[in-house]
């Protein structure tokens, strides 16, 4: 089978799963991988015949994709911030939002990383997951030392393989942050991050199948009766181990921003919301006021 004929019937079966150009992406992305052929390479060769392994890999692929498995998962691999993650189902697939979280820490710590002379700033990621955030900050500022942590021993694995194929050197720890007697062993932070769990459970059933069957629950959702906890714990963890003036940056569900910004402002937080590209409320930042 031609390299041309292959990729037109991996495309046109994943037609019925995926609208033409969210296909198209998915196939070019899945024939470089296992080609390692760019799109504009693939065209040129298309008369090439493919090998019985490539095209065996190829379907092997094509069927798990069918089985509504997000292609991420199926090449374990996902970019975020120009940089290529190794994810498997024990961590989430790093979205385009967190992307923009990261951004506006980088752009706001930017200048007083650049200033400091002696000593780092200490940042605290909650919930690491795949390690794309701690690792996107290593990469992008100076001066910084960062404690990453997760409940996830499997996510943990995964965040130390990033951080060890990317370069980047993170202090990982496995500890469950709603538990407030873990904190006792947390130092004082200028920064805390942290992209938690905010769906309730009960939104469940109006997400797409390859989120609720691939993706870890225990990163996604919380209870419905409770739905803010992580924000509530990381407004009461900060209170001793926030600096003066220090700040929290948080992902959140873009319909409860204004009820996140509420539980810090009544631990004496300033706070701002910043919305992403498509203008929903994703993001808030709260700074310190002290006692």
């Amino acid at each position: 089978m031609t390299t041309e004929q292959s990729y037109n019937n991996f495309f046109n079966q994943l037609l019925p799963l995926y609208e033409s150009k969210e296909a198209n992406n998915i196939a070019d992305w899945v024939f470089e991988n296992v080609t390692g052929l760019k799109r504009w390479e693939r065209r040129a060769q298309k008369n090439k015949i493919l090998t019985a392994e490539l095209v065996q890999r190829l379907q092997k692929y094509l069927e798990e994709l069918l089985r509504n498995k997000p292609v991420q998962y199926v090449l374990q691999e996902a970019w975020f911030y120009k940089m290529k993650f190794f994810v498997n189902e024990h961590v989430l697939i790093p979205r385009p939002e967190t992307e923009e979280l990261v951004s506006w820490v980088v752009n706001d710590l930017r200048t007083a990383v650049n200033d400091m002379r002696n000593g780092a700033i200490e940042i605290l990621d909650v919930g690491t997951g795949s390690g794309c955030i701690a690792i996107s900050f290593k990469k992008e500022l100076k001066n910084i030392f960062i404690t990453a942590i997760d409940i996830s021993k499997e996510a943990l694995t995964v965040a130390k393989k990033n951080a060890d194929n990317l370069q980047t050197p993170i202090a990982f720890l496995r500890m469950d942050f709603i538990d407030e007697r873990s904190w006792n062993a947390f130092g004082v932070y200028d920064v805390i991050v942290s992209n938690p769990p905010y769906i309730p459970e009960i939104e469940k059933e109006t997400l797409a199948k390859n989120v609720t069957a691939y993706e870890p629950g225990i990163a996604l959702f919380v209870q419905n009766d409770h739905p803010f906890i992580f924000y509530e714990k990381i407004a009461k963890f900060a209170q001793s181990h926030l600096k003066p003036g220090g700040r929290i940056f948080v992902e959140v569900h873009e319909g409860y921003s204004n009820e996140v910004r509420k539980i810090f402002s009544v631990y004496n937080f300033n706070t701002e919301m910043k919305k992403d590209i498509y203008g929903k409320a994703r993001m808030v930042r709260a700074i310190s006021n002290g006692p």
